[in-house]
């Protein structure tokens, strides 16, 4: 993220705070003066980022990078690079899905995607792997969404598990998601979780050769062989 001299010396204490997270190259007449960088302590895990910002420091973060970021509850995430295998599970789900929706008002779409969610007022980023959306009149001029998709999709990792399988079980559930896949590759399982009124109403586990039969689009059904075959 490159800043203007000025603009850091105006805003020194927003500066230091987001150089905890990524390095701040400081101008100075155009020209690169100073570098600010984050300092990380030896075997810290610094796949995930666990500061409290406003929401405001996490736009001016995001937009002024090339890292991808989430922010749930107030606190800032880094996306590492996902997997092959990461990879391979979403292309086999948004194949299947992309198939299944052709022709319908509802829309399939991966990551990398911004998904702006409220829960009790505060403001949530989150780039899910894989959403529905059937209110495509909240898209904007720009392309931003600002509508709630219908189902959301997250493949876990070992970074990201208690994150997907908690804090966003609770972010969809408080915001009106209505269905949410959690993939699990580990176990080669998939867990569906009916939301209704800001609670899980329903919730089934898939594993082994079973077909995945989603709630909300009936007829949509995902085979676990496919999704996991390598």
């Amino acid at each position: 993220m490159e800043i203007p001299s000025t603009e850091v010396q105006n805003n020194f204490g927003r500066y230091m705070k987001l150089a905890r997270f990524e390095e701040i190259i400081v101008t100075k007449n155009g020209k690169k003066a100073v570098v600010i960088k984050p300092y990380e302590e030896p075997g810290k895990d610094t796949s995930v980022v666990a500061e409290k910002i406003s929401y405001e420091d996490f736009l001016k973060l995001s937009e002024g990078s090339e890292n991808r970021y989430e922010y749930i509850d107030g606190e800032v995430y880094l996306l590492a690079s996902p997997s092959y295998t990461h990879q391979r599970i979403i292309m086999e789900i948004s194949n299947s899905m992309y198939q299944w929706f052709k022709g319908k008002k509802c829309r399939p779409l991966t990551a990398p995607f911004d998904v702006t969610l409220s829960k009790e007022d505060h403001q949530n980023v989150v780039q899910p792997d894989i959403i529905v959306i059937c209110d495509t009149d909240k898209i904007d001029e720009k392309g931003r969404y600002g509508g709630i998709p219908t189902l959301v999709v997250e493949v876990i990792s070992e970074t990201t598990q208690h994150k997907d399988m908690l804090k966003k079980l609770e972010l969809y559930s408080r915001s009106g998601v209505r269905e949410y896949w959690i993939v699990n590759p580990f176990n080669k399982e998939i867990y569906l979780y009916f939301l209704k009124n800001q609670a899980i109403q329903d919730y089934k586990v898939y594993k082994g050769n079973e077909t995945l039969q989603s709630v909300i689009f009936k007829g949509l059904d995902i085979s676990l062989d496919q999704v996991f075959t390598p």
